[in-house]
């Protein structure tokens, strides 16, 4: 039986900032989604919910709220904040927590399809409440870029020198 090698996944993934002008096929776009899907939330609530764009009018609404690097296609990550699961001991409601978990889980999937994508934090929330017409009760949190790179990928072994070693970032016990 093959085994799957998660890390080398994980460490082949990187934010792309340039893609080509080629849409991503629906089949591929469908498998990310079901990753989002299958994503775990807090207290199986799955306040997730998915914005595709990917038409040319879709796309310049998106990039009057945050750079858009060409892609072809991104999904608004939000969470309906009406279902998001909350915290008893401090009132948090995780709706954030579980859009970057299904986030994270399309971006890894999406690398195990051979696309490239970008994390996007940094976009105008209210532009895009406004652009896409969002609820009061639906919160965008994130977006993901998916495409195909236009470039060099970066080196999967970048890890070795980008990253804190783990003994800067990992506590056994107590800090």
């Amino acid at each position: 039986m093959e085994t799957f090698d998660f890390l080398k996944l994980a460490k082949k993934r990187y934010a792309c900032r340039k893609y080509f002008d080629k849409q991503v096929e629906p089949e591929k776009l469908a498998r990310i989604l079901e990753a989002g899907r299958v994503a775990p939330t807090g207290a199986n609530r799955q306040p997730q919910r998915l914005l595709v764009v990917q038409s040319k009018e879709g796309m310049e609404k998106l990039a009057r709220c945050t750079r858009d690097f060409g892609a072809p296609t991104a999904i608004v990550v939000c969470a309906d904040t009406s279902e998001a699961w909350t915290r008893k001991y401090d009132g948090k409601v995780i709706g954030d927590i579980d859009a970057s978990i299904v986030t994270d889980h399309m971006m890894l999937c999406a690398a195990s399809l051979e696309l490239d994508t970008l994390w996007v934090c940094m976009f105008k929330p209210e532009a895009v409440r406004e652009e896409f017409a969002l609820p009061p009760h639906v919160e965008p949190v994130n977006i993901l870029l998916v495409g195909y790179g236009d470039g060099i990928p970066a080196d999967p072994d970048r890890h070795d020198t980008q990253r804190k070693p783990l003994d800067e970032t990992v506590f056994h016990e107590h800090f």
